[in-house]
């Protein structure tokens, strides 16, 4: 008897200094990020919003499993890097779903980054404290 073999789509996803790889299967809903739950990994109820938004606009929670690995930038970074790539592997399963993410902007990379440090500053843009004498 032959196994029925579970296949895997992947999609990556990118923001600010982020990068997520994203693994989804066939399952029942289940959402891990960097081994641990999604709630275990972000605490605020945004960030699980925002990481579920291309599930919920293409009416597909509960028919896949998310496995993320996801590494650099902060936790409002990664969030939008892993919505990113699971708009990108929901692409590789069906491409209807492209009109629908495309039109909520799950598509786009967010090209926003860090400003570099200029010499002569402390920052990117603050200036040492000026007096006159």
């Amino acid at each position: 008897m032959a196994k029925k073999e579970n296949i895997v789509f992947q999609g990556t996803g990118r923001r600010k200094q982020s990068i997520a790889r994203v693994r989804i299967t066939d399952g029942n809903g289940n959402i891990t990020v960097n081994g641990r739950s999604l709630d275990e990994y972000f605490g605020t109820e945004i960030l699980k919003v925002i990481v579920k938004q291309p599930l919920t606009v293409t009416n597909t929670i509960g028919k896949y499993d998310i496995i993320c690995k996801v590494q650099g930038g902060g936790f409002t970074g990664q969030a939008g890097a892993i919505r990113h790539g699971i708009s990108r592997a929901l692409l590789e399963i069906n491409d209807e779903y492209r009109p629908t993410l495309k039109a909520n902007g799950f598509l786009t990379r967010d090209p926003r980054m860090k400003e570099r440090k200029k010499y002569g500053l402390k920052k990117a843009r603050k200036a040492p404290q000026f007096s006159k004498r």
